[in-house]
């Protein structure tokens, strides 16, 4: 394994699209770069729910030269930057040691994997389906010809893991193509410059033939990519859509989580088991103690939003945080369970799975680089 010792933030984001492309965020979302530069060189990498002034001060302590956050240090646009203020003094300090701050927000609770499947991994439940719309990526068959001297150049490009736009996804699986050879054939006119033959005249070339599976949104950045590679002037390639991959190329994506418990239990139960399981000291219910519970539907962080889904999901309880008075309400009248975990406890697992999960990434890339869990973070609310 060969071990990248000049990695820079911009090598850390490629990462962090590979696990949670940036394409999943939600649109009023900010997820992304929030402070630095994508050229400042990285050894330490640090991982907070919280982009907090007390995290980043401990990141400056602990040498970390990115801190990677759920919650973006910057929601809404900025009118000016008040170092006096939180995320002004953020900034400021952020800037002066050279910590960049990138935040993975509503991609990761999207992505397949992300924090909506760690939670419901947490929570024991099998058979898992998407609670909100379901993300579906649009996939296309990418068929790009080449001269077999510079097959493997090509294939190189295609199949780029570094690249934001990677090609070549199926389901677990990175780098999948297809090739065979033929004879490619064709008269260069006037104005050409050819790579192989000459003005006017028949060429006939021993090419092969490369094909994989692209995203339909990379597709612009990989023929791109790939055309600085391709030794033709004018690249010959084909683009085929996939009106209905199979089920094993696309993973579950969007927000929300339903899945099903093992055996049926109780609402009070079920309760229980899920303080001990999330290390909660306290948690809030509605709905009746009694209840039967087998289908659940989560959703970390403020999950009112998907009242209507849970409702028509199937789901006997709907565990999330921040959920309204109207919300138990409602819950009530369909004779079904809410559980409110809070926020900070249904996000703050994404610490230690992140990490997890960027190591291993960046083991198998020969990226040399430390991940740290920052653990300063506590739930801002308390019960007296």
């Amino acid at each position: 394994m060969v071990i990248m010792n000049n990695t820079t933030v911009a090598d850390i984001i490629l990462a962090m699209e590979a696990i949670a492309p940036s394409g999943l965020a939600e649109k009023w979302d900010n997820s992304g770069l929030q402070v630095g530069d994508t050229t400042w060189p990285v050894k330490k990498i640090g991982i907070s729910l919280d982009p907090l002034p007390e995290v980043v001060k401990a990141a400056f302590a602990k040498k970390i030269d990115i801190l990677i956050t759920h919650h973006p240090l910057i929601f809404s646009p900025l009118k000016s930057i008040n170092l006096s203020t939180p995320i002004g003094g953020v900034i400021e300090m952020a800037l002066h040691h050279k910590i960049a701050i990138y935040s993975a927000h509503t991609n990761l609770d999207s992505v397949s994997g992300g924090l909506n499947d760690m939670l419901a991994c947490k929570i024991g439940l099998e058979n898992i389906k998407v609670l909100g719309e379901s993300l579906e990526p649009q996939f296309c068959k990418v068929v790009i010809y080449v001269p077999c001297t510079h097959e493997d150049f090509v294939l190189e490009a295609l199949l780029d893991q570094k690249l934001e736009a990677a090609a070549g996804k199926i389901g677990n699986y990175t780098c999948c193509s297809f090739r065979n050879t033929g004879k490619g054939t064709f008269k260069p006119g006037s104005l050409a410059h050819p790579f192989h033959g000459a003005s006017d005249k028949l060429s006939h070339v021993d090419e092969v033939r490369i094909e994989t599976i692209v995203q339909k949104k990379d597709l612009e950045k990989v023929i791109t990519h790939v055309g600085k590679s391709h030794p033709y002037e004018t690249m010959a390639y084909d683009v085929y859509p996939l009106t209905s991959p199979p089920d094993e190329i696309i993973p579950i994506q969007g927000i929300g989580r339903v899945g099903e418990l093992a055996d049926k239990t109780s609402l009070s139960l079920f309760a229980m088991d899920l303080k001990k399981k999330l290390n909660i000291n306290s948690i809030k219910l509605a709905g009746k103690p009694d209840l039967t519970i087998k289908k659940v539907a989560l959703c970390t962080g403020s999950g009112a939003g998907l009242m209507d889904s849970f409702l028509k999901s199937g789901a006997e309880v709907y565990i999330s945080g921040d959920f309204k008075y109207h919300d138990a309400r409602t819950a009530e009248a369909a004779n079904l369970g809410l559980i409110d975990i809070g926020h900070f406890n249904s996000e703050h697992i994404m610490v230690k799975e992140l990490a997890c999960k960027l190591r291993k990434f960046l083991f198998n890339t020969g990226t040399h680089v430390k991940v740290e869990e920052m653990v300063l973070e506590k739930d801002p609310f308390y019960f007296v």
